[in-house]
């Protein structure tokens, strides 16, 4: 019995967002046996839209597993929409410093404790990389893999741009797009595990699930990454997302 098959509020979210999603895109996975079908896990996806958290929830949830994200909070006090969000187990995230983060990590790590996956973007926000590749991760991701024990599992995905390109709302109807999503292995974590988790443990880490990342990504455009990868910091680039 896969996840999604037991009654819960997500058969509200998914009966509202499967017919639209439908509408827009289809799907094309590979690999897709190796998204764990049960058990708890962390889901690390590239992103270079506002249209991903949507299509990658999708996505998830056609595989198998009830989609979770670390969510704005502004967004779960949306009436209705919050509620239902809330009541889905979406994870709020508030700004203001470090203590908020901290506690929403322990949320996440509680929730996925319960044998639930937890989607988690790396980057934090869009990329800017000019070319759409993955930027530099922060380590919140890999801080809740190595403290809990938690597997991380890669994906890439090509194709939500031409529904909504990166920094628009508009979303683009016709024709419908087809959105490539590509499954990795569980990232190796294992030369980071039992070390306190220093800064420079934490950032190579997270340099690990970049890399996974990116090559999925590779494969499913056909093309290679930069050697070096997007950091905002060296562009005067202001980040936003704290986790």
């Amino acid at each position: 019995m896969t996840e999604r098959s037991r009654p819960s509020v997500f058969w509200i979210l998914a009966g509202i967002a499967l017919p639209l999603v439908a509408v827009i895109a289809k799907f094309r996975f590979y690999d897709p046996e190796k998204m764990p079908r049960t058990g708890s896990v962390i889901i690390a996806p590239n992103h270079f839209s506002n249209i991903d958290p949507v299509l990658v929830g999708s996505a998830v949830w056609y595989l198998g597993r009830l989609p979770r994200f670390l969510a704005k909070a502004s967004i779960l006090r949306v009436p209705i929409l919050g509620w239902l969000l809330r009541r889905s187990g979406q994870i709020p995230v508030e700004r203001g410093g470090v203590s908020r983060s901290v506690e929403s990590l322990k949320a996440a790590a509680e929730m996925v404790s319960h044998g639930r996956a937890l989607i988690v973007y790396p980057e934090g926000s869009l990329t800017r990389d000019p070319d759409l590749w993955p930027m530099r991760g922060k380590t919140g991701a890999v801080r809740l893999a190595l403290e809990y024990d938690l597997p991380v599992v890669p994906v890439a995905h090509w194709g939500t741009q031409d529904v909504m390109p990166r920094y628009s709302n508009k979303i683009s109807f016709f024709p419908r797009h087809t959105i490539h999503i590509k499954i990795g292995d569980p990232v190796d974590l294992s030369a980071f595990t039992g070390r306190p988790l220093t800064n420079a443990i934490l950032v190579g880490a997270t340099a690990v699930v970049m890399d996974a990342i990116t090559h999925l990504l590779e494969d499913l455009r056909g093309e290679k990454a930069p050697e070096i990868r997007w950091n905002p910091a060296d562009h005067n680039q202001n980040e936003t997302g704290k986790f």
